[in-house]
């Protein structure tokens, strides 16, 4: 499967938004042309983990063209002009503003060539309040509230990953997409934007309902879930966490009388429905896990098994290749090493094309890249 074969992405990108939106279009068979300054994507140095590569490049760069430019100069400028002038796709991430003052206006690029699909990535927006703002992804974690509802009651945390990054990435990912399909109506291309803040705060929905219109803000609730009871870890005999999840009262009535084999506390009173158990969690919790102490964690999920009840065990990256839903796919580094990483989540049924990639040096394709587009 390679729908996008056809189609060519410029993309002057920087560090994680940008980087996986045009990864997700590599992986749909597009041709990635990836424009560096001389030093390189700065994401090419945050760790040396992939073989002395970065984590996070090596994720996210493979099968992509390196080419350096300096876009404020000539003749980079006019080399510059001539990719975006063929191009199907112009992916950037600078600071809002900066591509403008480089000589590239979104409008002047789009009448240049009317083809031309726009996703400007930033941290804030456009408007004039934030847009000198930096924005890093745990900047927009914090900003946007959700620190404020993540971690524990004692701390709130950073989220374990670049959420809002990820996010981002995945947000323009699909943007691209309608702006292509809404271009085979038309003909014309379109110019969108997409911001980290605008993408976390969207994520945030339920936390801000419940704000604004419930009962308050959701606290941090560590292993719990801040609206559904019970839902969350519970400890056995041999100090193994399992966490589960009941979603509907049948399921809490099943998992009263098979799994805590104490089926009156099914009908207590003080337990009847999700709301109760909400908020009367901390008692919930303590009947619980005084049954679940006396228990391993082999048996817990035996019952659970047995009663068709949603668990889950907290598995360390160590554990996770281990897991039967793991999947993988292989690819190299700039010094051709392969590394084994976790495999882009969709699954095509039918067969999918297999392409070797591996990470681009940097300007490693610049030569090629100005024979291939100077003279056109």
């Amino acid at each position: 499967m390679n729908p996008l074969k056809d189609v060519l992405v410029i993309s002057l990108e920087q560090a994680v938004a940008a980087p996986y939106c045009t990864a997700r279009l590599v992986d749909a068979g597009a041709r990635v042309i990836k424009i560096e300054r001389h030093d390189g994507d700065f994401a090419r140095r945050y760790d040396t983990a992939a073989k002395n590569d970065s984590s996070y490049f090596a994720w996210l760069n493979q099968g992509k063209e390196s080419v350096c430019l300096d876009i404020k100069t000539e003749p980079d400028k006019s080399l510059f002009r001539s990719l975006l002038n063929r191009a199907d796709i112009f992916v950037q991430n600078l600071a809002p503003g900066a591509i403008e003052r480089a000589g590239f206006n979104n409008d002047a690029l789009r009448a240049s060539n009317p083809k031309l699909i726009i996703c400007n990535i930033s941290g804030y927006g456009y408007s004039a309040a934030v847009s000198g703002k930096r924005g890093y992804d745990l900047l927009i974690q914090a900003e946007s509230g959700l620190i404020s509802v993540s971690g524990s009651p004692e701390e709130p945390s950073r989220i374990g990953v670049s959420i809002c990054d990820i996010g981002t990435g995945m947000t323009a990912y699909y943007g691209v997409l309608e702006a292509l399909l809404e271009r085979k109506n038309s003909g014309r291309g379109n110019t969108f934007d997409v911001s980290l803040f605008d993408v976390a705060v969207d994520w945030l929905s339920v936390p801000f309902i419940h704000t604004q219109y419930g009962k308050g803000t959701p606290q941090p609730s560590g292993l719990r879930h801040p609206s559904i009871a019970p839902y969350g870890a519970f400890y056995c005999r041999d100090e193994r966490a399992v966490l589960i999840s009941i979603q509907n009262e049948r399921e809490w009535k099943r998992f009263c009388e098979k799994v805590l084999q104490t089926p009156e506390l099914a009908s207590n009173t003080l337990y009847e429905t999700n709301d109760q158990r909400v908020q009367n969690r901390e008692t919930l919790e303590l009947k619980i896990n005084t049954i679940t102490n006396t228990i391993t964690s082999a048996e817990f999920t035996k019952r659970l098994d047995g009663a068709d009840i949603a668990y889950g065990l907290i598995n360390t990256m160590d554990d996770l290749p281990k897991h039967p839903a793991f999947r993988s796919r292989y690819i190299r580094n700039t010094d051709g090493q392969q590394l084994s990483i976790p495999a882009t989540p969709i699954v095509w049924r039918q067969k999918a094309e297999l392409r070797s990639t591996r990470l681009p040096r940097i300007g490693e394709h610049t030569s090629a890249i100005r024979e291939e587009f100077s003279s056109k």
